[in-house]
């Protein structure tokens, strides 16, 4: 790590900060199985002054939602007026989700979660990954060989099957065909969940970065690329 990336500490502090509300544990309903991590993800459509237009996603690696029946554990913390948790069953499950071509990584439009919780009586707060943290080609440019400290923002699997919010810390480095690869074990549960890295911009200063999107794997798990998840999504609305 150069002298102007950021201590551990210090990127823990900033993936909460900005990142904190923007995940939400899910899995296949009444089996306990199928565990993963989805985020909320604002893409910049139109970016005109007076205009600025987004359509909101949840993301998550393809492989975690190939069930009918979901079951979303719903944080106090994500509603207005703050409630205690709840379990929201989603039938047709993976009916809800557009693989984005070959990245193994699929998003679904927030809508169907916006009506749930007016039904209910209350909003939504979250945090959404954004055209400012998500990664650019500039950005995934600078990760080579070297492991370059990550952290990855999911929810595990409690002994009871509770799904907390963890902050993992590893590093992430590219392999010799180019892919993204996480350097150790990746607990069960945090597939599908945002990777963050903290780039140098001079002067002293660093800013917090979305690298890309835990996919599964029996360890050294390859992490989807945000830049490609950009430009994927964005061919959605065209």
């Amino acid at each position: 790590m150069s002298e102007t990336s950021p201590p551990t500490k210090l990127l823990v502090d900033a993936v909460v900060r900005n990142a904190g509300r923007a995940t939400l544990p899910f899995q296949q309903a009444h089996t306990g199985d199928h565990y993963a991590t989805a985020f909320w993800y604002n893409d910049l459509v139109d970016a005109t002054p007076g205009t600025e237009q987004v359509r909101q996603y949840l993301v998550t690696a393809t492989a975690g939602t190939h069930f009918t029946l979901a079951q979303w554990t719903l944080r106090p913390e994500l509603c207005q007026p703050q409630m205690s948790a709840e379990l929201l069953l989603m039938p047709d499950f993976e009916d809800q989700w557009t693989a984005l071509a070959a990245l193994g990584v699929s998003v679904m439009p927030s809508e169907g979660l916006h009506q749930h919780a007016a039904r209910k009586g209350w909003q939504w707060a979250t945090d959404e990954v954004t055209e400012g943290i998500g990664a650019t080609p500039a950005d995934l440019a600078v990760i080579g060989s070297a492991p370059v400290a990550s952290l990855v923002l999911g929810h595990d699997v409690g002994p009871a099957g509770e799904r907390l919010q963890v902050v993992v810390v590893g590093s992430v480095s590219r392999g010799v065909d180019g892919t993204l690869r996480w350097d150790r074990a990746m607990p069960d549960g945090c597939v599908g969940a945002p990777v963050f890295i903290g780039l140098p911009r001079g002067e002293g200063e660093w800013k917090l970065v979305c690298l890309g999107v835990v996919l599964p794997g029996p360890g050294l798990n390859v992490i989807a690329p945000f830049d490609h998840i950009r430009v994927a999504v964005r061919a959605l609305v065209h």
